[in-house]
């Protein structure tokens, strides 16, 4: 048994396919095949099931997991003892609504040393951990809180509502209104007591807020998105009291990981507790 094959296992358990399992080890999806078919034959037992989406985990493949991770973590944490100050690789995945100057800052602490590796990515591909909100939080993630924010409503500049400095939801009942796309609290959105007259929905929140100043509608998402040069009116929704947390996310079984302690040491996390994936969901 190779501590190869055992790499790749881990990479198909972790990501559920043969495809991106190749995509984060950098190898070809046969190679990752051959060493699986190679451990099932030293083991005796039949690791995934595959499917039409990917593969699935056997009973076999569960028990191997928890003492390979730990086996594959040890043997790198030993070879890092003796190496030469490698530079550390990390990949990490950002959630697309962000608040720029505030992750800016974060990934100048992560890369602090100068000879970090630093990849970014969509937070829904292969990475050693993902900034998102914590409505976004699988089952299998632990959340390091990062920062908390409301939402507000963005209004054309000259929009009339501009003039009530605190607005209520029944203020909204008839205005048009611009959705996102990939809004993480939509669900808590759903019931507001009438139907929303949605009259466009933007991609990203340049595409919002560029709708909202040419006057089609008005919009509701994280204050830290907004520009300070944006030409929009804010407003809070005083009954809708919505805010989101946004923090570190990261499989519960790479805790210990190299690539995962080092990032919780770059924006200063490693010594506050993180919250269970499956309390928070």
């Amino acid at each position: 048994m190779e501590l190869r094959e055992l790499r790749y296992f881990l990479a198909v358990y972790e990501t559920g396919s043969v495809t991106a399992a190749a995509r984060r080890c950098y190898i070809s999806q046969p190679s990752i095949s051959t060493a699986l078919a190679s451990l099932e034959r030293e083991l005796g037992a039949v690791l995934f099931v595959r499917h039409r989406k990917g593969v699935a985990p056997t009973t076999a493949a569960d028990t191997l997991y928890e003492r390979a991770r730990r086996l594959v973590d040890e043997t790198l944490a030993l070879k890092g003892l003796f190496a030469n100050s490698p530079a550390p690789e990390v990949t990490l995945g950002l959630m697309r609504s962000l608040d720029i100057k505030r992750v800016g800052a974060l990934l100048k602490a992560l890369a602090r040393d100068g000879d970090t590796r630093l990849s970014v990515v969509d937070p829904d591909l292969p990475c050693d951990a993902r900034i998102i909100s914590s409505a976004l939080l699988r089952e299998t993630e632990v959340f390091a809180p990062l920062w908390s924010e409301r939402y507000v409503l963005a209004l054309p500049a000259r929009h009339p509502l501009r003039l009530k400095p605190r607005l209520m939801l029944a203020d909204l009942e008839g205005l048009p209104l611009i959705a996102r796309c990939h809004c993480e609290n939509a669900s808590q959105t759903a019931d507001l007591g009438f139907q929303p007259w949605v009259t466009a929905i933007a991609t990203t929140e340049e595409w919002a807020l560029a709708l909202v100043e040419a006057g089609v509608g008005a919009t509701v998402l994280p204050e830290g998105v907004i520009p300070s040069d944006a030409k929009v009116a804010i407003r809070d929704l005083g009954d809708l009291g919505l805010t989101r947390d946004v923090g570190l996310a990261y499989r519960r079984a790479d805790a210990g990981s190299p690539a995962v302690t080092h990032i919780l040491a770059g924006l200063g996390l490693g010594k506050n507790k993180p919250s269970d994936g499956r309390q928070a969901a």
